[in-house]
C-alpha cells in the first residue's frame, strides 16, 4: 500500500474521532455560574452534580463499533508500514549486492584481461627476438626517444610557420590601422577646410593634408586654387605642376593651371591646358565661362574656339 493510499484512511480517523468527542460534548448540560459558597462547599455541590449527571446519563461517551473501526485501522495502518519498511529494506538490500557483485565482476575481469595483455606482449616480444626486460627497456625508451624528436622537430616547423604568418598579418594589422587613422584624420581636415572661409586658413589646412599625404593630387590642386585667390599665380603653376607630375590627366589640376598660366599672360599654354581640362570634364566650360581669371581667354576668342574644337565631329572622332 502506497503512502498516498494511507493518508487518506488516517484523515477518516481523525474525522471520526472528532466527531464522536462533539457529539458526547453536545449531550452534556451546559455548566452554571460558580456561586460565591465557600470552596469546599462548591467541590461538593459540583462533585454531586457530576454524580447525578452519570447516574442519569441517556447514552454513553463513546461507540463501541466507531471505537472498533479506528483501532482496527490504526493497527492496519502499522502493519502496511512496517510491510513497506521491510519491502525498502530488502530493496535496498539486493541493489547492494548486485552492486558489488558489478564491482567484484569488473575487478575479476580487468585482472584477467591485463594478465592476458601481459602475456601476449611477453610472447610476442619473445618471438621478435627481445630477450631480456633490460633490452626491452632500453629499446622503448630508444624507440620512445626517436618518435618524440621526429615530434618535436615537425611541431617546431608548423609553430616557426604559424609564427611567421601572425608576424606578417601583425604587420599588416597595424599598417592598416595606421591608414585607417590617417584616412580618419584627412578626412576631418578636408570638413575643416571646406568650412573655413579665408584663403590663408585653407591653405594651412591643405599643408596640414600634403604633410600626412605629400602626394595628394587633390589638397596640391585646391591648394594651388586658394593660392591663386591671394594673386600668387607663379606659386599656384608650381603646385599644378607637382600634381601632374603624380597624375598627367587630373582635370582640376589642368583647369588650375590653365588659370595660373592666364594671370601670368601666357594665354597659348593657358588655352591649351584648359582645353585639356575640358575634354576630362566637359563640365569646366561653363566654370571657364564664369571664372574672372580666366576673362582673358574669352576675351581673345580662345575660350569660343576650344568649345567649337570640342564639339566639332572630326574632334570628337579623333
Amino acid at each position: 500500500m502506497s503512502t498516498r493510499s494511507v493518508l487518506p484512511k488516517i484523515l477518516l480517523l481523525t474525522l471520526l474521532l472528532l466527531t464522536t468527542s462533539a457529539g458526547a460534548l453536545a449531550n452534556e448540560p451546559p455548566a452554571e455560574a460558580p456561586s460565591e459558597a465557600p470552596e469546599d462547599a462548591i467541590q461538593a455541590e459540583a462533585q454531586h452534580r457530576l454524580e447525578q449527571r452519570v447516574e442519569t446519563l441517556e447514552a454513553p461517551l463513546y461507540t463501541p463499533f466507531i471505537e472498533r473501526y479506528l483501532i482496527d485501522e490504526v493497527k492496519s495502518l502499522r502493519t502496511e508500514l512496517q510491510g513497506q519498511r521491510a519491502e525498502f529494506l530488502s530493496t535496498l538490500n539486493e541493489r547492494e549486492l548486485r552492486l558489488a557483485n558489478h564491482s567484484v565482476t569488473y575487478a575479476t575481469d580487468t585482472v584477467t584481461y591485463f594478465f592476458y595483455l601481459v602475456a601476449g606482449v611477453s610472447s610476442l616480444l619473445v618471438l621478435v627476438g627481445w630477450t631480456s626486460i633490460r633490452d626491452i627497456k632500453e629499446k622503448a625508451l630508444v624507440l620512445t626517444d626517436q618518435e618524440v624528436t621526429k615530434l618535436i622537430s615537425r611541431y617546431e616547423k608548423r609553430l616557426n610557420s604559424v609564427e611567421e604568418q601572425l608576424s606578417a598579418k601583425e604587420v599588416l594589422i597595424t599598417a592598416n590601422a595606421e591608414a585607417l587613422e590617417q584616412t580618419n584624420e584627412v578626412h576631418a581636415l578636408w570638413l575643416r577646410a571646406s568650412q573655413e572661409f579665408s584663403e590663408e586658413a585653407k591653405i594651412a589646412v591643405y599643408d596640414q593634408i600634403l604633410k600626412l599625404r605629400p602626394d595628394d593630387v587633390e589638397a596640391l590642386s585646391y591648394k594651388a586654387d586658394a593660392v591663386l585667390e591671394l594673386g600668387e599665380p607663379k606659386w599656384a603653376a608650381n603646385l599644378c605642376h607637382q600634381a601632374l607630375q603624380q597624375v598627367p590627366d587630373n582635370a582640376h589640376a589642368l583647369y588650375q593651371l590653365a588659370c595660373a598660366c592666364a594671370c601670368l599672360k601666357q594665354l597659348d599654354d593657358a588655352s591649351r591646358y584648359l582645353e585639356q581640362a575640358i575634354t576630362l570634364s566637359p563640365e569646366y566650360l561653363d566654370s571657364a565661362r564664369k571664372d574672372p581669371q580666366l576673362k582673358p581667354l574669352e576675351q581673345g576668342g580662345q575660350l569660343n574656339q576650344i568649345a567649337e574644337n570640342l564639339s566639332s565631329p572630326g574632334t570628337e572622332a579623333s
